[in-house]
């Protein structure tokens, strides 16, 4: 159902119709296009899952890529997908966590992170060794999800929203969420040029309804009772994630920035 791009899809508005998979590629173009990177030397993609944005990225600029992820099962998919495509000697993916990643400061030109912000419990710290590992002058990119931003006089968002929040965050083991303007503030704190900020929820929202569509062929019914209750309950929980987007809670969000 998702095949090697463990993310969303991009549907711009009176787009062509399109499948899943050239939905996730034309995310990873389209990204790239919107933050203004043109080229990379060397990258890495901090919550790679199985590795698909390393890959096209390597293979669209010719630059080396590192993955990393707390998963054994998605290291060792993505690094047999590399060896298949035949970029085992430019791509390499390794389990390691974000907040402390095993890599010397300053290694990358170009830093990825592509719907894993969300699972990262330490924002500031995910951010800042993000910060940390990328050259002067490169380019950070993170799309996550997001709630809302806070309206003037707001301290904290409304109970039901909390609610709806808590629900999403027990199925996908996710801790507390964070807005747009809360990663704005720590890429300031670091001292982070040229933020850039996006909110592409509508342009994602047509993915929920073609991945549950998937689910109802053989394949997908075949896949999701071999994943077991935990992916199912993961799968049944995408309406929720419809619904606080229909409420303007769920924020699909992007932000770059430069490092001096």
């Amino acid at each position: 159902m998702w095949g090697e791009h463990m993310h969303h899809g991009y549907y711009p508005q009176n787009g062509p119709k399109k499948n899943n998979q050239e939905a996730q590629i034309d995310m990873i173009e389209e990204v790239l296009s919107w933050a203004g990177v043109t080229e990379a030397s060397k990258m890495v993609d901090v919550g790679c899952g199985i590795g698909g944005s390393s890959r096209h990225i390597a293979r669209k600029f010719g630059c080396s890529a590192k993955g990393i992820t707390l998963s054994p099962v998605q290291a060792a998919r993505a690094n047999a997908l590399a060896e298949q495509q035949g970029l085992a000697d430019r791509v390499s993916f390794q389990v390691a966590d974000a907040l402390q990643q095993p890599f010397p400061d300053a290694s990358f030109d170009l830093i990825w992170s592509m719907e894993s912000g969300e699972h990262m419990p330490d924002k500031e710290r995910f951010v800042g060794e993000l910060a940390r590992v990328c050259a002067p002058g490169g380019r950070i990119i993170i799309v996550t999800w997001c709630h809302r931003n806070l309206e003037e006089g707001e301290t904290e968002l409304k109970p039901n929203e909390k609610s709806l929040l808590d629900l999403i965050c027990k199925a996908y083991y996710l801790p507390k969420w964070c807005s747009l303007n809360d990663y704005r503030r720590i890429f300031e704190a670091e001292g982070l040029q040229d933020i850039n900020t996006a909110d592409w929820s509508e342009e994602v929202a047509p993915f929920w309804g073609a991945v549950i569509r998937s689910a109802f062929s053989t394949d997908g019914f075949t896949g999701l009772f071999k994943a077991g209750w935990s992916t199912i309950k993961g799968a049944l929980v995408m309406p929720l994630m419809a619904r606080g987007f229909s409420i303007g809670l769920v924020k699909f969000n992007l932000i770059t920035a430069r490092k001096a």
